[in-house]
């Protein structure tokens, strides 16, 4: 299919947006296969205001559409599907707003494997910011290597739980099936993207990990940072038992400490084994509790998520 045959479009959360949030737009602007619209899923219509105030930038572009919520309307399965259902594109994006596309090929090389009616979605790889630090640059890179991967449910036995990983940091889906599949998930406190990949590779498609699809993306969490965010995964894995039971995460995450100490040791970075076990040790220890928190009192469980308006 030829690049002005494709129709896509982009959908993108977006919460308290900075000055950044331009480049982004301008680079999804500039692609090699067009965008049809950008759909803006905001929360908080105070700060996006304060941020097109500062600057004419949206003038330039008559393809940006912006929907407003409020907090405690935003779900993460909830507002993509809404913004799904403002695009008519037979291919859709979704993206976050701190996922900046590293060439203007981007759009074109994730939506290409869509092509195949076998392929349900595609998603990028993610390459390290330059603020990045170590332990969370090799990370990006065990995560997300070089070489193309399309995975179905004949690599369960292989992949185990990767076979379903999918990131809504950046990914494409074919219209056609996910109406039939029944769209994202409605109400979920983290994990819509690989919820949605497991129903699809269940029903018989298939998932592409597409290399050549690069976006700028890493975090510095801190340990406190990283225990919230693994203790909402928790929470996703315990409410769909589903997608999760049948297949551990546990012993990828092993394999990623132990492969990350080897490298930091070889690469001349022992002192940061330590800081890798300790937050190691935030990210399973919040994990845990995330998979056992019906048997935590409500209070804990406010203090241990990253998302507290999920549980009103």
């Amino acid at each position: 299919m030829g690049l002005k045959m494709k129709k896509v479009d982009v959908i993108i959360p977006v919460y308290k947006p900075g000055k950044n949030f331009f480049e982004l737009i301008d680079r999804l602007e500039r692609q090699t296969l067009a965008v049809n619209k950008i759909i803006l899923m905001n929360t908080e219509k105070k700060y996006f205001d304060r941020l097109v105030e500062s600057s004419p930038f949206f003038m330039k572009y008559g393809n940006i559409f912006v929907a407003h919520l409020s907090k405690e309307e935003f779900d993460h399965g909830k507002t993509r599907r809404q913004g799904v259902e403002k695009s008519d594109a037979p291919y859709f994006v979704m993206m976050t707003q701190d996922a900046m596309p590293a060439d203007k090929h981007l759009l074109e090389r994730l939506t290409a494997p869509l092509e195949r009616e076998d392929v349900a979605a595609a998603y990028a790889r993610q390459m390290a910011a330059k603020d990045c630090g170590v332990i969370e640059r090799y990370t990006r890179q065990f995560n997300y290597p070089e070489e193309k991967c399309v995975k179905s449910m004949v690599d369960i036995g292989r992949l185990g739980i990767k076979t379903f990983f999918c990131s809504n940091v950046c990914a494409a889906y074919r219209r056609d099936v996910y109406e039939q599949l029944g769209g994202f998930i409605k109400h979920t406190i983290f994990n819509e993207d690989m919820i949605y990949a497991a129903g699809a590779v269940k029903a018989g498609y298939k998932i592409v990990y597409e290399a050549d699809a690069r976006v700028v993306h890493s975090h510095n969490y801190t340990c406190m940072q990283q225990f919230h965010r693994n203790f909402d995964l928790g929470v996703s894995q315990a409410e769909h038992p589903e997608v999760f039971a049948s297949v551990s995460s546990v012993g990828e995450g092993a394999a990623l400490i132990k492969k990350t100490a080897e490298y930091l040791w070889k690469s001349g970075h022992k002192r940061l084994i330590p800081i890798l076990y300790i937050s190691s040790a935030c990210k399973y220890a919040g994990f845990l509790m995330g998979k056992n928190y019906k048997k935590l009192p409500e209070k804990i469980v406010l203090k241990c998520t990253a998302n507290t308006e999920y549980w009103k």
